[in-house]
């Protein structure tokens, strides 16, 4: 199946609003006080950590859990959040990220 670099931006963009959306609600709830900007923010860098450690090492666990980790990082440093707070907050998100991924492909029914 060949995917357009049309496709494959159009996939991005809705990508990355869906998890601004998840992140925004999701830290919300939890009480912080950052606006829209920070989760786009947060959610373009996830995007960019995740390609290049899957770009460097492959598919696999390891390059999951670094991934994790480093997107970790990078949720305290924009949140300004200790290391039990970033994990609760991304734990919440992959969590109702993975939901709305086995939901939302579901809703138009079959085509």
């Amino acid at each position: 199946m060949d995917v357009s670099l049309w496709d494959a931006l159009i996939f991005f963009l809705f990508g990355l609003i869906v998890s601004t959306i998840i992140i925004y609600v999701v830290t919300k709830l939890l009480g912080e006080k950052e606006g829209v900007g920070t989760a786009i923010l947060t959610a373009l860098v996830g995007a960019v950590i995740y390609a290049l450690v899957y770009y460097l090492l492959g598919e696999g666990l390891l390059a999951a859990l670094i991934a994790g980790f480093v997107w970790l990082l990078a949720l305290g440093g924009l949140y300004s959040m200790g290391w039990w707070r970033s994990l609760g907050v991304a734990i919440i998100v992959w969590i109702v990220a993975f939901l709305v991924g086995f939901i939302l492909p579901t809703v138009v029914g079959p085509l």
